[in-house]
């Protein structure tokens, strides 16, 4: 994986929800976070769909629950800061499955948030990255096996494998698509042969 450049983004202007009961530390995150230049709500028991519009959560580990978030655990579409109390492993461990890029221990000072909210950005930076990349590596994999069964398919009509690279390349050129995709349409014309065969 190549090396990630590490951004400072700029704060001013952004949402943050507070997923949290009323609270003596909703109060003090409010004050550090508005002070930064966030925009700041207090939600609780649960997430609704204003959270879509958020660009940080800060949620109760302490009290948490699954059915706190709108989807599933670890599918955060926006980074996630865990307010931890309580480090009973348990709690721990159930904010960390919950998707948490970063935490913030409380009782909540007047200090702590900015840093916070920039390890949780980079984190879910890196996560995203990360998941592009193996989805992009997963494709390859998939395309690279596709070309595989296409070619042997060809040379299962009389030709060498190299004979049949060559003429899958040719079909590419002609049909003038990429060579992966030539392949998936030998291979899903081959499907359907197969198909219609056995209906009979």
């Amino acid at each position: 994986m190549k090396r990630r450049p590490i951004r400072i983004p700029n704060l001013g202007g952004a949402q943050a929800i507070i997923l949290h009961r009323p609270h003596a530390t909703v109060q003090a995150l409010s004050r550090q976070l508005t002070a930064i230049g966030l925009r700041v709500a207090q939600v609780w028991p649960e997430l609704g769909p204003e959270a879509m519009a958020a660009d940080y959560i800060f949620f109760d580990a302490d009290m948490g629950h699954d059915a706190m978030f709108p989807w599933e655990p670890g599918q955060s579409p926006i980074p996630m800061i865990a307010l931890i109390g309580s480090e009973a492993p348990g709690r721990i461990e159930w904010s960390l499955k919950a998707g948490a890029h970063a935490q913030l221990l409380k009782p909540v000072g007047d200090s702590g948030a900015y840093s916070a909210l920039l390890i949780a950005r980079d984190a879910f930076d890196a996560q995203k990255a990360l998941s592009a990349e193996i989805a992009d590596l997963r494709r390859r994999l998939e395309e690279r096996q596709t070309v595989v069964r296409a070619v042997t398919l060809l040379a299962a009509r009389g030709k060498s494998e190299t004979e049949a690279y060559a003429q899958l390349r040719r079909m590419a050129m002609a049909w003038r698509i990429s060579f992966e995709d030539a392949a998936a349409r030998i291979v899903a014309a081959q499907g359907e042969a197969d198909d219609r065969t056995r209906r009979r």
